[in-house]
């Protein structure tokens, strides 16, 4: 199953996702689970918040694929939605 993380960063926290991007790509790359994934920008193109697809056995795993995010451990994000997706076009 596909599973949406729809990631919202904290105001004010750039210096995080910056400080973390290289070990939150990293984990992405060794998990081997995620099929697409990218920045929020807001209107000036800064980034804001990520959305992550997963191909997962269950949202368990995302929840846990999440939790071990590098970006989540720093604190980086407001909130974090976790959806069950069907891919129907792309």
């Amino acid at each position: 199953m596909r599973a949406a993380l729809i990631c919202i960063d904290k105001a004010g926290h750039i210096e995080v996702r910056k400080a973390n991007r290289d070990a939150h790509l990293a984990w992405i790359a060794e998990s081997g689970i995620v099929e697409m994934a990218g920045p929020f920008l807001d209107a000036d193109g800064g980034m804001i918040g990520s959305l992550v697809i997963l191909t997962v056995d269950d949202l368990a795993q995302a929840q846990a694929w999440a939790d071990a995010d590098p970006y989540a451990k720093a604190g980086l994000f407001d909130t974090v939605t976790i959806r069950e997706w069907k891919k129907v076009i792309g």
